[in-house]
């Protein structure tokens, strides 16, 4: 299902700034990411050295690995898009590599002035090759943690359930994100093949299983289904939702979203990619935004939707007619619905007001 922004959204307005200024405005700017996908975030020169150390069969060319591992820029559906992560998942399978990547991914981000970073990553896609479950969550621990005190961003880390699992298999991995409560690791996740898995309630218990040890729920809904597959997320009570751009259809579900404070972390680009949005001109973020639900912006994939979140920033200014004021609140107002401690939370959130207090362009008229 595709859609256009619909006549609520307001005439679309100019930027104050555009072009090279624009650019880098929303570079220098400190931002906040609370969407992104470890396996759709290699590098390209990492994942050709782990190729060729692992024996698997991929590009030996950094074009061609370049290529392998982005996905179309317009795709038919969340699916296909799916279908870019299984070299990256193959290239993952031991405890070195993931610690590896985790720690580059948070130093892409330190140079893209992210300042707050949740990154999340499904642990049971990464024990095929005999990686014990705990281990590779320890390994992704260690270097997410490493590269944050290096780049001093500061970074938590989501569990990823994927809907295609057992659900006894999803409540051993909460089970097991347990032991890292206090590691870093601040919430739990369910992603994975929508249309073919529909039912996010299969997997109640391991959801259970998971606030029970403390940790935030948040679920992808919403990629497949449009505003019904939000809707049949909320049963299961998440924080946040993983995208749910098709909210916008239903006026009676963003109302329910403004009421509970649930917030969507919504990826544009992503969406284009999954076949749900037909470009990122029409995406609904503002008008979601205009209608007062809480709303996050966020990359996804830094290598397979190939976007920064500068580059995402850019693009919403420029062809979704958000304004730089809106763009300013919607990235402080990450903060307010981020996971973490909220003394850190406060120290960002200070930090960010003074940062913006010298940029006349981001107030509002």
């Amino acid at each position: 299902m595709t859609y256009q922004l619909d006549g609520g959204s307001g005439p679309a307005r100019r930027p104050a700034l555009n072009g090279a200024d624009l650019r880098r405005l929303c570079q220098a700017m400190p931002k906040a990411e609370l969407h992104l996908h470890l396996d759709g975030s290699l590098r390209a020169e990492t994942a050709l050295d782990l190729a060729r150390t692992r024996g698997v069969e991929a590009p030996r060319d950094y074009a061609g690995m370049r290529a392998a591992l982005a996905a179309p820029p317009h795709g038919a559906s969340q699916a296909r898009l799916l279908e870019a992560f299984d070299l990256p998942i193959a290239l993952l399978q031991d405890a070195d590599a993931l610690e590896r990547v985790a720690a580059e991914l948070v130093e892409d981000k330190a140079a893209d002035r992210v300042r707050y970073l949740e990154i999340r990553w499904g642990p049971l896609l990464h024990v095929s090759g005999g990686l014990g479950l705990e281990d590779g969550i320890a390994a992704v621990c260690r270097g997410a943690n490493r590269a944050a005190r290096r780049t001093g961003v500061e970074v938590r880390l989501i569990c990823t359930a994927l809907r295609s699992h057992e659900a006894a298999e999803n409540v051993r991995l909460a089970e097991a994100a347990a032991h890292f409560v206090g590691r870093g690791l601040v919430g739990f996740d369910l992603a994975g093949p929508e249309e073919a898995f529909p039912d996010p309630l299969v997997h109640r218990a391991a959801f259970e299983a998971a606030r029970d040890a403390g940790l935030h729920i948040t679920l992808h809904a919403g990629e497949w289904g449009g505003a019904g597959q939000v809707r049949r997320a909320l049963a299961l009570r998440p924080e946040r939702i993983a995208h749910g751009p098709g909210s916008v259809d239903d006026l009676d579900l963003c109302g329910e979203l403004i009421r509970r404070g649930i917030a969507l972390d919504l990826c544009p680009t992503s969406n284009v990619q999954a076949g749900i949005v037909a470009s990122r001109a029409d995406h609904p973020l503002p008008t979601l935004h205009r209608r007062g639900v809480p709303v996050t912006l966020s990359s996804d994939d830094l290598t397979v939707s190939d976007v920064t979140l500068s580059e995402e920033y850019v693009g919403l200014v420029e062809e979704a007619g958000l304004t730089l004021p809106e763009l300013w609140e919607i990235n402080r107002r990450a903060l307010d619905v981020a996971f973490a401690e909220r003394p850190a939370l406060d120290r960002l959130t200070a930090e960010f007001r003074a940062w913006g207090a010298g940029i006349p362009e981001l107030r509002q008229p």
